[in-house]
């Protein structure tokens, strides 16, 4: 199959949790035999076309035009996209389906759709109305009606999990057979050959320590101020750890000030932004990963903790909540409850025996389910479905 992929992200460039799911699942569909286009947004200092392995990528620049807000600025990379996916198919030929990730390319997808008649597909990988619980603003709303539009233009809707699904019927009116429950995966080699660096695991935690990890960006919806606000329950039990808050984010100064109130702050350290590889040795080093979401469409950090081999717990909202069976291979507590947050994370700190029980199974899971042979084999079956039933459809100017 010819695949057209159009994302506002792809890696280097990683704003959010879609960079690594199209960067996965495109080289995974190229390698088994596709040819995988990704149009996607120039980052600096990367190349505006490359053959990426098994993908060819293309990254274009939005217009030199200062513009008044956001919105503004993704109608402009829609039109690049639009540009240089026009020279894609008269160069290469007309692609057989187009896949969308998410609102940001959905003018780009939708123009594309009717003036090649190329059946589309999109993931939507979360919702503006599930971000923000409701619809409070016009900004939000003009969103909202975005995503309702790439939806309806979708010949299917991808979401990644049970949760999401559900979300999507409700805010969307979509009927419950055009939307398709496919998961997000983690390459199982991700942390090949990366060992504990126990100099690296030092700058954060004493050897006898343990070392508590959260990643992620730091606005409410992740949750990190459930786990600031854990913290002296968790240290009138079990005083010699650590805790590591990495991501940045609007939220940074409120958590450090919260810590501080509570007087936690000489037992929490803030990163910011860290690279990729000190990321993957602050998981080598971590005893324990701690995801306590409000909202999470699906929740890819807890896949790269299991397949790090490190104990997750996580909340029980959304797509987190599929992903764990709790005490077999994590830990899940209420969402938005720092008691019963720290409950969980001093079951794992009191019983060594548990967690690496959790780790063996989480291990299992990962191979069994969430790994991307599976997922891109379901992926490939729907896109030949698809196609099928496009090839049957009278496409018309009309």
């Amino acid at each position: 199959m010819k695949i057209l992929m159009l994302s506002w992200e792809y890696p280097p460039r990683i704003v959010g949790g879609i960079s690594r799911v199209v960067y996965d699942l495109a080289q995974k569909l190229g390698e088994n035999g596709n040819e995988v286009h990704v149009v996607t947004c120039w980052e600096q200092s990367t190349k505006e076309f490359e053959k990426d392995k098994n993908v060819f990528v293309y990254r274009v620049h939005t217009y030199n035009i200062s513009t008044n807000n956001f919105v503004d600025w993704v109608l402009q990379l829609n039109f690049a996209l639009i540009e240089q996916s026009i020279r894609i198919i008269n160069k290469t030929g007309k692609m057989d389906i187009i896949h969308a990730h998410d609102w940001i390319v959905a003018f780009a997808a939708r123009a594309l759709k009717h003036s090649f008649f190329i059946p589309l597909i999109s993931t939507i990988h979360a919702t503006e109305s599930g971000r923000n619980g409701g619809i409070h603003n016009e900004v939000q709303r003009y969103i909202n009606d975005v995503e309702w539009w790439l939806t309806y233009e979708s010949w299917k809707v991808v979401v990644n999990s049970q949760y999401m699904k559900h979300e999507v019927e409700k805010i969307f009116k979509l009927p419950g057979d055009k939307v398709v429950v496919i998961p997000n995966g983690v390459n199982l080699n991700k942390f090949d050959g990366i060992k504990r660096d126990d100099k690296f695991r030092r700058n954060y935690a004493s050897d006898h320590e343990k070392l508590v990890m959260f990643v992620g960006r730091l606005v409410n919806e992740k949750g990190a101020h459930v786990l600031i606000d854990a913290i002296p329950k968790i240290l009138k039990h079990y005083n010699d750890v650590k805790f590591v808050i990495t991501g940045k984010g609007p939220q940074l100064e409120y958590l450090k000030g919260r810590a501080m109130e509570l007087g936690v702050s000489n037992k929490v350290y803030f990163t910011g932004y860290i690279s990729d590889e000190n990321l993957s040795k602050m998981y080598k080093c971590a005893d324990m990963a701690v995801f306590p979401s409000l909202y999470e469409p699906f929740g890819i950090v807890a896949l790269e903790g299991m397949v790090a081999n490190v104990p997750v717990v996580v909340s029980d909202t959304g797509g987190l909540g599929e992903i764990v069976d709790h005490g077999i291979d994590g830990m899940k507590s209420y969402s938005g409850n720092s008691g019963s947050l720290a409950d969980n994370i001093l079951e794992l700190l009191f019983n060594p025996c548990l967690a690496e029980k959790i780790k063996r199974n989480a291990i299992d899971k990962i191979k069994n389910v969430y790994n991307w042979d599976i997922i891109s084999k379901k992926m490939s079956n729907i896109y030949k479905e698809i196609i099928n039933e496009s090839n049957k459809v009278n496409w018309c100017e009309n």
